[in-house]
């Protein structure tokens, strides 16, 4: 049985087609999978650098207060009378700064002359844990590797040595974090801030973890795994591995120099792409009506075409008039139903297209404040270096945002940091790029811009959020940071350095403010 041109002409239509639309929903399905394991790393590699800095400032800090302390406490420790100085200063540091779980001052010869709490009942026994014997013959500044205790908990020492006028050492101040218990630095490495299966977790230098939010994981030796040995080698970054549990994870790490530790924050590459299937199936259900109507057409017209070619004869003769006989000789009939395939596929390929260009565009914005992400940002800033256009950027950072989730929830934190993004829109011009960095981080790219007039623009923005009531309720504040191409520097990547680091400088000495690069 010899198939009909009908036939011929629906079944090549209906191949091409096909092919479009696998081909087209295939392409953005890889775009859309490409960008949103880049967007993750880099999540993740940033939320990790922050953990790692806030960290390493902890422990810089803890080591500055213990050493306030052993110059106060140094013409105490060799003069009995005054214990009860040593007991109130050991219970100063236990509960006023709230840093340790325990803490004991130490003699030189490794007695215990004052603990808190008292109901350790150690004083006057000797400093016989691995920390401490580490730190007593180390006679400097300490935060020890994970050990386990005379209690059986495992542990961290962190201690600094006591000094006399002349130099002599007398002894140490210490205390302890007990990494299975509530503690300050729990609070710090607290619960990740998706509940989609990723977490944050803690190694150190011998790829030991020392915090993990499943306990059980506590002390497990790892350093097999690839990011693990990356922080043994003290790098930072991200990358996509596989796991000890052999999950397949997008992770970002960071080395935390103050004790050698590394944070890794990961997310599972299933739950990053699940929005791809989403998307794709969103496209396909979207696709299928136009290609109903698409399939329709090309049958009405096919069915047209492969009339006999005595109907194409009258149809040709009453639109040209003469010379019928031989415009019917010139005319090759497969070019005229080539034509009109064409013309089907053209608009179905059109479609298509258009559907591409729609999930392209959806890959370079944020889906929440509908402001362009990191890629375009990249982009931007890279078009701008290379034509030589002078640029400022403004880092911004809503501050303590993690209050707001906490004290209002995560969809009023959706809404806050929506409402930040219509506040950069309404400062920023039309040339000018609003990116949504990552988390509660935002930037702002000038062009043509300076540092006295981004700082002008960063003002502007932080009094209107300042002075205007947010989704939650309450005011909210940010902290900026400033930074300009070429002045600052010709490096992008030490340009977004340089802003983030007057970021930190903004929240450090009191947020709700913006701090430029000179």
């Amino acid at each position: 049985m010899k198939l009909s041109l009908k036939h011929l002409i629906l079944l090549v239509a209906l191949i091409s087609v096909i092919f479009t639309l696998c081909s087209s929903t295939l392409s953005g399905y890889r775009i859309s999978q490409k960008t949103l394991i880049e967007n993750t790393l880099e999540t993740n590699r940033v939320y990790a650098q922050k953990l790692a800095s806030i960290t390493d400032v902890f422990f810089k800090m803890t080591l500055q207060t213990l050493e306030l302390s052993s110059k106060d406490i140094s013409l105490y420790m060799r003069n009995d009378k005054f214990k009860t100085k040593l007991l109130q200063e050991a219970d100063r540091l236990k509960n006023q700064t709230n840093t340790f779980n325990s803490v004991v001052i130490v003699a030189a010869n490794g007695e215990i002359l004052a603990t808190s709490p008292q109901t350790l009942n150690i004083v006057g026994k000797s400093l016989n844990s691995t920390g401490g014997q580490q730190a007593l013959n180390g006679k400097r500044p300490l935060i020890s590797k994970p050990y386990l205790s005379i209690t059986g908990r495992l542990i961290i020492f962190i201690s600094h040595p006591i000094f006399d006028e002349d130099g002599k050492y007398l002894g140490l101040i210490g205390g302890t974090l007990y990494l299975k218990e509530k503690n300050i630095l729990s609070e710090i490495l607290g619960e990740h801030f998706y509940k989609d299966g990723s977490y944050v977790y803690v190694v150190d230098g011998d790829g030991r973890i020392i915090y993990h939010q499943m306990q059980e994981r506590i002390n497990d030796h790892v350093p097999q795994n690839p990011v693990v040995q990356q922080l043994m080698k003290k790098k930072s970054g991200s990358a996509r591995v596989t796991n000890t549990k052999n999950v397949d994870m997008l992770a970002g790490y960071a080395y935390i120099p103050a004790a050698g530790w590394g944070v890794v924050s990961q997310r599972p590459t299933a739950v990053s792409l699940a929005p791809t299937t989403d998307m794709m199936k969103e496209m396909i259900l979207k696709s299928l009506p136009y290609l109903l109507v698409s399939l329709i057409l090309i049958l009405l017209i096919s069915k047209v075409i492969a009339q006999p070619l005595q109907r194409l004869a009258l149809f040709t003769e009453s639109s040209t008039q003469n010379n019928q006989d031989e415009s019917l000789k010139t005319v090759r009939a497969w070019y005229y139903e080539a034509i009109q395939l064409k013309k089907a596929l053209t608009y179905s390929l059109g479609f298509f297209h258009d559907k591409v260009d729609y999930f392209t565009y959806q890959s370079k914005t944020d889906p929440l404040t509908k402001l362009t992400n990191r890629r375009t940002l990249d982009e931007e800033t890279l078009k701008c270096a290379e034509n030589g256009t002078p640029f400022s950027i403004i880092i911004l950072d809503i501050d303590h945002f993690k209050r707001v989730n906490d004290t209002f929830g995560h969809t009023k934190g959706d809404e806050v940091l929506k409402f930040l993004a219509e506040q950069m829109r309404g400062v920023s011009r039309e040339e000018d790029i609003c990116c949504r960095y990552g988390g509660e981080e935002f930037v702002l790219l000038l062009h043509n811009m300076n540092s006295d007039e981004a700082y002008q623009v960063a003002e502007k923005l932080r009094m209107k959020v300042e002075s205007t009531v947010s989704p939650c309720g309450d005011i909210i504040t940010i902290s900026s940071g400033i930074a300009s191409y070429p002045v600052c520097t010709t490096e992008l990547a030490v340009l977004f350095e340089m802003a983030d680091q007057c970021l930190y400088e903004a929240k450090n000495t009191g947020r709700n403010k913006s701090v430029a690069k000179k």
